[in-house]
């Protein structure tokens, strides 16, 4: 069955930014008001008024034809030549067996011929031809008569009112006027904003920000202080946690190494190499837990190359055994940390190679982003499982029977290194069959 098209909304064709939706809110309404406005003069004023203006030289032409048509000699038409120039300011011209309509410049004149025309054919009671397309200060009228077509040229000023071509100039520029002054206050205000959201973007993916200059409106203001304090307060929560990690990796190695030496001199036995492997076991989840608390801002971002970090950790778990292989496409570079990403990377691998027996990377970089994802070919596990996996120290073995080390924060840690880049991972099925964990690292704009 074929899905019905999708139904217009406007809403969909608006802009999405502040920037243009508040140039929208202030420019659209006062248009309209402009518009209004325009339309009502030219109504009301401008058309009334031009019309009034056409009756007049409708009447001067009649009076003239009238006079020539009683008396149609040279001389009176000579009279009446010089009579119609000063002071009706109309030039006349018989053209005896000239055709009535002659070419026109333009297809099209102005709204207001009608009105002319109409005040000529009422008052001579026959048709006329008129025109005021052609350049110049003139309009051209033609009227029959018994001798020839009678040529009268009138001068515009008398037929149109130039207050309405003038009015809508006014209006015209004072809008553009209004929208020019629109966009210079508004930019001005949402450049704050846009550096406000720049600055928080990239202190989320884990850079430096730096203090800048606070500007905008008293709410920008009071927003960018309070990222201020926000940023201060992280920063003291992530050396604060620092110190204490640091203070608990001594305190716990120090006891954990005399045990391993304690054990080293009791010689073999069943029960030493139990309590061996179950202090390997405790070193290892106190290593990976540290790991995931310790966080990353301890790392510079640079500009990282992941093809050459996902070859690298490939080659690695190759040397451990594992059937891993690595594919490259397009411009897989991006800001971020290399060792982090790395990590992310080899726990990705290594929870996957730990469940399949084959393991398949592909890098591939789009317009905004890098992609990496990671196939095996293990059991893997239930959709509604997938953020399970994410969890702490979460262990899913009823699902995937294979895991037999670590603590449960492979994928925990490595959600966390995607998302300190501002990016994330996601689990789907794999085409091989098993697991794909795919790792999204954002391009900076």
């Amino acid at each position: 069955m074929d899905e019905p098209p999708p139904r217009f909304r406007f809403r969909d064709v608006l802009p999405k930014g502040l920037y243009w939706r508040t140039i929208l809110i202030i420019l659209v309404p006062a248009a309209l008001l402009q518009l209004i406005i325009t339309l009502v003069f030219l109504d009301d004023h401008w058309q009334a008024t031009s019309k009034r203006m056409s009756q007049g030289v409708a009447s001067d032409a009649a009076l003239i034809i009238q006079l020539y048509e009683r008396n149609p000699t040279p001389e009176n038409f000579e009279a009446l030549k010089a009579l119609a120039y000063r002071p009706l300011r109309l030039e006349i011209e018989m053209q005896p067996g000239a055709p009535l309509e002659i070419p026109r410049c333009r297809a099209f004149g102005s709204v207001i011929d009608r009105y002319l025309t109409h005040a000529l054919e009422q008052e001579l009671d026959r048709n006329v031809w008129y025109d005021s397309t052609c350049p110049g200060t003139q309009v051209l009228m033609r009227v029959p008569t018994r001798e020839g077509v009678l040529q009268l040229k009138a001068f515009r000023d008398r037929v149109q009112a130039r207050s309405g071509p003038l009015f809508v100039a006014w209006i015209a520029g004072a809008t553009l006027f209004l929208g020019v002054l629109s966009i210079i206050f508004i930019r001005n205000q949402v450049r704050p904003i846009e550096q406000l959201a720049a600055a928080m973007e990239r202190f989320g993916r884990g850079d430096d920000t730096g203090n800048f200059r606070v500007r905008g409106a008293r709410e920008v203001r009071g927003a960018t202080h309070a990222f201020f304090n926000m940023r201060d307060r992280v920063r003291k929560l992530i050396d604060q946690r620092a110190q204490l990690l640091a203070g608990v990796s001594h305190d716990l190695r120090t006891p954990l190494t005399r045990l391993k030496l304690q054990l080293a001199l009791m010689g073999e036995a069943p029960e030493v190499e139990d309590a061996k492997r179950d202090l390997a076991e405790m070193e290892q989840t106190l290593e990976e837990y540290l790991a995931f608390a310790k966080g990353l801002g301890e790392e510079a971002p640079t500009q990282v190359d992941l093809g050459a970090v996902a070859r690298e950790t490939t080659d690695e778990a190759q040397r451990s055994g594992a059937d891993v292989s690595v594919e490259i496409s397009g411009e897989v570079v991006t800001a971020g940390r290399s060792r982090a990403l790395k990590r992310c990377l080899a726990n990705l691998i290594d929870n996957a190679a730990a469940h399949g027996d084959k393991v398949r990377v592909a890098v591939t970089g789009q317009e905004n982003a890098v992609l990496v994802a990671v196939d095996d070919d293990g059991p893997g596990i239930p959709e509604d499982l997938y953020e399970e996996a994410f969890r702490p120290f979460s262990r899913l073995d009823e699902t995937r029977s294979r895991n037999q080390k670590g603590v449960g924060l492979g994928l925990a840690i490595a959600r966390d290194v995607a998302r300190s880049h501002g990016g994330d991972i996601a689990l789907s099925k794999s085409p091989l069959g098993g697991l794909r964990a795919t790792l999204r690292v954002p391009r900076p704009a």
